[in-house]
């Protein structure tokens, strides 16, 4: 029989949420709270199972394979997700229960009640923490030698056990033995008509059972989610504690911390610098010494050393060399990789390219499945015309070739090394090394025509 596991309640609805998503996959800084969770309980290497009702399936896809699932056909109490999941937890010695919608909590706490729960030999050891203001959490009622006696939720509580500061986190770990000849001992006769997992603690103290505790050392590992307003409370923490670590212990500078938002997965080198209304999502890597505008989206992208992002940029699973300089109002799209020192300006959109050393597109182009080489210059307004309709083409640039303004190539097609293009033209075949491609209708100039026409106008409006 293996020692522990774990089990994430996570089957409810979270009515407060007014929400058809289960209420374990609302985010807080861009990851659901199911995601935290899961990332607490990981790193010891144990079996994971998760109890999922509501909108399960949404669940089972946003963290796939991995965790064994099991599903509460009814929605009646922590006592009851806990029963229907017998069959799992079952085959190990020992459970740790815990709430999906409870995402802070740390490894660190965990280790420390695993480690208190097996070394005093408890069949309950359960987390607990001492807050100002209790409402709406279940409180710990003790005896006066101090220990545990009963848990009484808000609801149930009497006046006088209103006013105990301290709470039940909702974190427990069981031996599993006694869970099983308990666990169907607990009955709904309370105010929500619920089967209720702290009745077990009851259960226990009539036998003279051993009930252990442990306190958190911050109150912010227990905060329960259970409506929009709680969502951006916890959000607006989170964030101030991320950002907060990134200047204290990374030396990361963030002008307005307030309104910047950087996700608990980003990373961030020494010496950068961070303007207001910047979105940091997903596992970004920024390296050090960047400057990084006002009003930026990076997403899962890749950013080096020494990189200038001017405002109003968006970066979506790109990769940026060490010395780039990207914006104003560039949209650098997935796959999209920029090599050392390049430079993508203003109003420049690029997709799934490369764009070799120390090339520039400087305005007002769209580079889309293009290959460009190094020290290549591409004019404004020029479009790599990609899609025929069917699917999309190469365009191959080679090194040191000259772009003209407001070139069309049509691919799939290939810039010979060194070669120039006419401004104006649209270039529908290869063009050889050291080349000049011109492809435009020969300008021809009519004169008086202006004259005529103006004379014919006027004497239609005569």
């Amino acid at each position: 029989m293996n020692e522990i596991a774990f089990l994430i309640l996570a089957a409810g609805k979270g009515k407060r949420m007014k929400s058809s998503l289960p209420k374990v996959l609302h985010k807080i800084c861009g990851k659901t709270m199911l995601s935290y969770v899961l990332d607490a309980v990981k790193p010891f290497g144990c079996d994971i199972g998760i109890v999922i009702g509501f909108n399960g399936d949404l669940v089972r896809k946003e963290i796939g394979e991995g965790p064994f699932y099991i599903t509460q056909p009814k929605q009646a109490g922590t006592g009851d997700a806990v029963r229907v999941a017998k069959d799992f937890w079952q085959r190990y010695n020992n459970v740790v229960v815990l709430a999906g919608d409870v995402p802070f909590l740390s490894s660190d706490t965990l280790k420390r009640l695993i480690e208190s729960h097996l070394q005093e030999d408890n069949v309950i050891t359960l987390i607990t923490a001492f807050l100002d203001t209790p409402t709406g959490y279940g409180r710990i009622v003790r005896d006066e030698k101090g220990n545990i006696v009963k848990i009484v939720e808000e609801k149930d509580a009497s006046y006088k056990e209103k006013e105990i500061r301290e709470v039940n986190a909702g974190v427990y770990c069981f031996d599993t033995g006694f869970l099983k000849e308990n666990i169907d001992r607990l009955v709904s006769d309370n105010a929500q008509g619920e089967y209720y997992l702290t009745d077990l603690v009851k259960i226990a103290v009539l036998n003279s059972l051993k009930i252990g505790s442990i306190s958190v050392e911050d109150n912010f590992e227990i905060m329960g989610i259970n409506d929009r307003k709680a969502l951006a409370e916890a959000e607006r923490e989170y964030r101030r504690r991320i950002n907060e670590r990134l200047m204290l212990e990374k030396g990361v500078t963030i002008i307005d911390p307030q309104m910047t938002y950087i996700s608990p997965d980003a990373e961030i080198g020494k010496d950068t610098v961070i303007y207001p209304m910047v979105f940091i999502e997903g596992r970004s890597v920024i390296g050090e010494g960047c400057i990084i505008g006002p009003n930026v989206r990076i997403v899962n992208s890749f950013i080096g050393n020494n990189v200038v992002i001017r405002e109003n940029v968006v970066i979506e699973g790109s990769r940026i060399g060490d010395g780039c300089e990207v914006g104003p109002f560039a949209y650098l799209r997935p796959e999209t990789i920029l090599d050392e020192s390049a430079y993508v300006g203003k109003f420049v959109e690029v997709k799934k390219s490369f764009i070799g050393k120390g090339s520039k597109v400087p305005h007002l182009s769209y580079i889309g499945d293009a290959t460009i080489g190094e020290r290549v210059n591409v004019g404004a307004g020029t479009i790599t015309c990609n899609y025929d309709g069917v699917k999309k083409n190469p365009t191959f640039i080679e090194d040191d070739v000259f772009i003209g303004s407001d070139t069309m190539l049509v691919a799939p097609v290939r810039i010979g090394r060194g070669a120039f293009t006419g401004a104006g033209s649209v270039i529908t075949k290869d063009v050889p090394p050291e080349s000049l491609a011109i492809a435009r209708a020969k300008q021809v100039n009519i004169e008086g025509w202006a004259k005529k026409r103006r004379g014919g106008e006027e004497k239609k409006n005569g």
